[in-house]
Parts: C-alpha cells; sequence; structure tokens
C-alpha cells in the first residue's frame, strides 16, 4: 500500500488497529452541543450561531449570523476571541440572522460568553 494513495477510511482502520480512536474530535466537539460559539472558517468567515451539530465534516448552527466586520466591544481585547468575551462594538457590521447553517470545512468554536451572547443578538443588521 502506498502511502501517497491512503484515503481517510484507510487512515481510521490504521489508527483503530493500533488501538487509537480515528475520531478523537468529536469526543471533544460534543462539549460544543448547545453553546453559542464564534465559528471561524477559512471559506466562510466568521459567524456566530448555537452549536446543534458538529464532527469531523463541520458544523450545523441555528440562530446563525455571518460577522462581516468585527471590532470586540472591549478595546483592550482583539479579534474575534474579544468578541466572544465582551460582543460587537458599534462599528462593527453584521448579517441578520438564518435559522440554520451548515458549515461544511475546518473550522474552529470558540465558546460565547452571556454578555457576548446578548449583545451579538441584539445588534442590529447591517443593510449593506
Amino acid at each position: 500500500m502506498n502511502i501517497d494513495d491512503m484515503k481517510v477510511g484507510d487512515i481510521k482502520k490504521l489508527i483503530a488497529m493500533f488501538g487509537g480512536n480515528a475520531q478523537p474530535q468529536n469526543d471533544i466537539l460534543k462539549n460544543a452541543i448547545g453553546k453559542y460559539c464564534i465559528v471561524r472558517t477559512r471559506n466562510e468567515g466568521i459567524n456566530f450561531g448555537k452549536v446543534v451539530e458538529a464532527d469531523d465534516t463541520g458544523v450545523v448552527i441555528v440562530e446563525a449570523r455571518r460577522i462581516y466586520y468585527h471590532k470586540p466591544k472591549d478595546s483592550k481585547l482583539s479579534w474575534y476571541e474579544g468578541v466572544a468575551e465582551t460582543g460587537l462594538h458599534q462599528d462593527s457590521k453584521i448579517s441578520g440572522e438564518v435559522s440554520r447553517k451548515y458549515i461544511i470545512e475546518d473550522f474552529s468554536l470558540t465558546v460565547c460568553s452571556n454578555e457576548a451572547i446578548a449583545s451579538i443578538k441584539a445588534f442590529p443588521a447591517n443593510a449593506s
């Protein structure tokens, strides 16, 4: 067997053969179910929503809003992690809410604080 020709299923079989877990990320992702998170991806950008499903193929969020431009409410913090802690500054731009969004690509999740959840949910949608 040529390692360059291996498929994901082949790799999972090898991992299982040596006593490993072929999907260790799934156990971690189960902890995010039911939590409001910032979802960061390579192509889909930055989104906010409540995680209802997540595995190594993607994530499904409800009450989803895309964050086009973001600044944390607390200017001492930065990036989307600052938004996840304190919410959105008035200069941010965010979409309206969609009921369900499937993001099928690599992603990271940052759990939001209650303060951030309230801020993001109440933030007015950018019309342009």
